[in-house]
């Protein structure tokens, strides 16, 4: 996020993809169905996912879609404003509350208006100031630094980045996996990780290739990923998750050769590219995988039509880790 706190960024680029969750998985699926819920009411809304993942897309996707969509929704990525300011950030403060920033701020909590609050990397919030929120939830009131009490308007929306199996990833309080917004009634979302969604990867690139022309102001198609491309996303890990598939996007573009992106540029793209000798078993990896899924699993035929024999096809397959039979059906 481009800054602590910015209540046009959501107005400014909430584009018509802005409401949609691409993908085709299960996981795409539900999150879609838990999306279109909680945008049904006004109820305050927790996001939780990998870190890098999208919670604040899927926190524009619920705004567009509510009641409140006609106005901004705004972001407090907690993880960009320093501790100690924490307070000041979010509830705001009377003048002379902070000797070394004597004027009156307003907070998040109040320039939200009448629209959406994201406070982003929520479990970087001290103790006193998630009591603060669960108070004000309660209550529909909160008080300034030093300030009087005002109303609250804003919707709440909090996201945090859970690790492992549901484990908190970012420092501070709370249980692990335990909701910042505790027992008060509110959406619970989660966003599975890019390895629990491989059939959503490469739809997400194309998406993703799609806003980068749009944004660009380019005309006609967005460039396309090749066949090799799309497998070679597929396959990858991703620790970063979406953030760095975006990244990874971004890199390659200058590297494209024409209307296409490939699977070269793409690992060309990497922070650190491999050898040679690295990116050749790349390559025969995928190119092992797309013959067996031709093929069907079937040795024989796809030594044939990669015109080598079975036995240095069956040693192309033992070097690549590709296994047959997940290809037969």
């Amino acid at each position: 996020m481009s800054s602590a706190f910015d209540a046009k960024a959501g107005a400014a680029e909430a584009g018509a993809a802005a409401d949609r969750i691409v993908g085709a998985s299960p996981a795409a699926r539900r999150l879609r169905a838990r999306v279109k819920a909680a945008a049904r009411d006004d109820l305050p809304v927790w996001i939780a996912g990998p870190p890098g993942s999208d919670a604040e897309q899927v926190a524009q996707a619920i705004h567009r879609q509510s009641p409140r969509g006609g106005h901004a929704l705004a972001v407090l990525d907690c993880a960009a404003v320093p501790a100690p300011l924490l307070g000041r950030a979010l509830l705001g403060c009377a003048r002379g509350f902070y000797p070394a920033l004597p004027e009156a701020h307003s907070g998040a909590l109040r320039r939200a208006g009448g629209g959406a609050l994201l406070i982003a990397s929520a479990r970087a919030l001290p103790p006193e100031l998630r009591e603060a929120l669960l108070g004000a939830l309660e209550t529909g009131r909160f008080r300034s630094e030093g300030g009087a009490e005002q109303p609250l308007s804003a919707r709440l929306m909090l996201a945090t980045a859970e690790g492992g199996e549901g484990g908190a990833a970012e420092s501070g309080g709370g249980a692990r996996g335990e909701s910042p917004l505790g027992q008060h009634p509110h959406h619970k979302l989660r966003i599975a990780p890019l390895d629990q969604r491989r059939p959503d990867i490469a739809l997400l690139a194309a998406e993703e290739l799609r806003r980068l022309a749009e944004q660009a102001g380019e005309r006609g198609p967005a460039i396309r990923l090749t066949a090799d491309a799309r497998a070679a996303l597929e396959t990858e890990l991703w620790p970063g998750d979406m953030a760095e598939l975006r990244a990874r996007i971004r890199a390659a573009l200058p590297l494209c050769d024409g209307p296409t992106l490939d699977a070269e540029a793409l690992l060309l793209a990497t922070p650190s590219p491999p050898s040679f000798k690295q990116a050749k078993r790349a390559f025969e990896a995928r190119y092992a995988r797309a013959l067996l899924r031709r093929c069907r699993g079937n040795i024989s035929r796809a030594a044939r039509l990669a015109g080598k024999d079975r036995k240095d096809f069956y040693e192309v397959l033992r070097r690549s880790g590709v296994h047959p039979g997940d290809f037969r059906r």
